[in-house]
């Protein structure tokens, strides 16, 4: 596996990272916590070195069960989980909170969860408008100096919150939504990270596991999947979407790969500084995702994928308005 430096920190990490919301949030069911276990760590066998988890995963099942996977590799692995939320009495609540105090009592559960004495990787989950982000990147400064935190990072924020917060604490990573079907990040973003050498971490790359190609016309999610709440997952937006999974079937069949491979593909061809974070609960998705990094694709191949893209018109928003108003900030 490929390595790749999220900006100008010395923060080293396997091409692809794996995403471990959906073993445990987010997609119907939790996985088995074996089973889950197991998946993790065949990662860890097949060269990944960059794991993604929040206490909000569960909440904090998620942490616990990457905890128990990577006990055993810890010094081999990057541990990058997430703080910002209290969850209200019955733990479904999800309460933006990025209070100093909150942070730190925050940290000292993933610290606990996780079984590690440092977390590699800390993000905000979301930018708390009731909470100055100089206050924010003073307090992780300050876990940093402590030896609780390595580096510190940002998740869904705007040009401007990045910049107030890297001029009091250096930001390792922003981690957004990005992939060939939301590609906003292409405006401002992109420009301003690798202005100040930030790096990128995509999540949800695949598009929920739309660009796969394995959802059709007239899917439907269970009321405990994200997806069922999401406009871009309506009947009429899937039909109207599948133009795009078309072109990425048809370029895919010409180079003798799948799909998701060369969504992941196209993402590492954007910046050297950009690692997908793709999740799965299956072991063959999880190979065929991380074959992704071996698939150079050409000039004529991205050239394609633009021309096709400049033909597509995606429809939906990417997430209901209560939300969209969280992101960007």
């Amino acid at each position: 596996m490929q390595k790749r430096k999220l900006g100008n920190s010395n923060l080293e990490v396997s091409a692809l990272g794996l995403g471990c919301m959906g073993l445990s949030h987010g997609y119907g069911p939790a996985t088995d916590a074996g089973q889950a276990v197991s998946l993790i760590r065949a990662a860890v066998e097949r060269g990944v070195t960059f794991f993604d988890t929040a206490e909000v995963y569960g909440p904090y099942l998620n942490e616990e069960v990457v905890g128990a996977a990577l006990a055993p590799v810890r010094d081999q692995v990057v541990i990058a989980t997430k703080f910002g939320f209290t969850f209200g009495d019955d733990n479904k609540q999800q309460i933006l909170n990025s209070r100093p105090e909150h942070i730190r009592w925050a940290v000292e559960g993933s610290l606990k969860r996780l079984k590690t004495d440092v977390i590699d990787l800390l993000y905000q989950h979301r930018v708390d408008p009731d909470v100055p982000i100089e206050d924010v990147a003073g307090t992780v400064k300050d876990l940093i100096a402590e030896g609780k935190v390595k580096h510190f990072g940002l998740s869904e924020a705007g040009v401007q919150t990045i910049r107030r917060a890297y001029a009091v604490q250096p930001v390792t990573a922003l981690q957004s939504e990005y992939s060939l079907w939301w590609r906003e990040p292409e405006q401002e973003i992109l420009p301003a990270l690798e202005e100040l050498g930030i790096g990128f971490v995509p999540f949800s790359p695949l598009g929920k596991g739309f660009l796969t190609g394995a959802i059709k016309d007239g899917a439907t999610f269970g009321s405990d999947d994200f997806r069922s709440k999401v406009p871009r997952f309506s009947p009429e937006a899937i039909k109207a979407n599948h133009a795009l999974v078309d072109l990425l079937g048809q370029l895919a069949k010409d180079r003798g790969v799948t799909a998701a491979q060369v969504a992941l593909a196209w993402l590492l061809a954007q910046r050297p500084w950009i690692v997908p974070i793709p999740g799965t609960t299956k072991v063959h998705r999880l190979e065929e995702n991380l074959g992704a990094a071996s698939i150079e694709l050409s000039q004529t191949d991205l050239g394609r994928i633009a021309q096709a893209l400049a033909e597509v018109r995606i429809q939906g928003d990417r997430y209901p308005a209560a939300l969209q108003a969280r992101v960007g900030r």
